[in-house]
Order: C-alpha cells, then structure tokens, then sequence
C-alpha cells in the first residue's frame, strides 16, 4: 500500500512540475504553438463565410447551402451556366443543360472555401473570356472516371 501511494506522489510531484514549468514559460508554451495555426484557420475559414454572405445574394447563399454549388449564369453565352462548388472542386460548366466541360482553376495561395467561391464568382462575371484562358478544361466527368478505383 506504501508503494502505491508513494507512485501516486511522485505522479503527482511530476505533474505539478510540468504545469509550473508551462505557466513560467508564458503564453509561448508548446501547447498554444500547435493551436495557434489552427486557431487562424477558424477565423480566416469565418472571415470568408462573411464575405461570401455579403457577396451572393440571399437567393445564391441558400442554392450553396441546400446544394453545395453555386451557379452562375454566363454573361457572354445564352444559356450557359457555371456551377461553382462549395467545398472546393471542378468548376462544371452547362450548355442548354448539358456539361460540356469542367474546369480547374486554383489561386497561388490556398484561400478558405468561401473566397475560393466568391473568387470564381467575380472572374466568371467581371472576365469571363480571361477565366476560360486560365482555367485547365477537361470533358465532363473524366477526372472522376479516372479515380474510381481509389
């Protein structure tokens, strides 16, 4: 019984120890480090959620929201149509209702779901012709062909 209380002393001593050792070392601790970087994620992942609300439409938030996609009606061709994704993918383009390409098209810089939205948004609308020149085409459906077998 001796023992066993003298394990739970040193256990404690040992841990009483560290959390010192944590508290003198500021707010520079080990453990704050690893949150840190996911902590600025949240809040860039929230500053883009607030943007993206304040630049679709009621109409356009609640189709990403329901569908996971936004559309986006072409200015230069009748009847076509972009489907943004959501969380991150091809852009599918519609003609008359049929795909007739997927699009990729990536910023330099890994950007939250929402500006990545807002992004193709804005390149569709403001120059769409500049945005077909960048984006790499592939026929409908042939990437996700290619990886069925993952």
């Amino acid at each position: 019984m001796a023992e066993v209380v003298t394990l739970a002393f040193g256990i404690i001593t040992v841990a009483t120890l560290i959390a010192l050792l944590l508290i003198a070392r500021g707010p520079v601790s080990p453990l704050l480090r690893f949150a840190s970087p996911w902590r600025e994620e949240v809040v860039a992942e929230n500053r883009a959620r607030a943007l993206m609300r304040e630049m679709l439409s009621p109409g356009e938030y609640q189709q990403l929201t329901k569908f996971g996609y936004l559309e986006v009606p072409s200015p230069g061709y009748e009847q076509r149509v972009y489907r943004i994704p959501g969380g991150g993918g091809l852009v599918k383009v519609f003609d008359r209702g049929s795909a007739i390409m997927e699009l990729c098209l990536q910023p330099a810089e890994p950007l939250p779901d929402g500006d990545v939205v807002v992004m193709h948004k804005l390149m569709i609308l403001g120059n769409e012709q500049e945005y077909l020149q960048r984006a790499n085409r592939f026929a409908p459906g042939i990437i996700s062909l290619r990886y069925q077998h993952l």
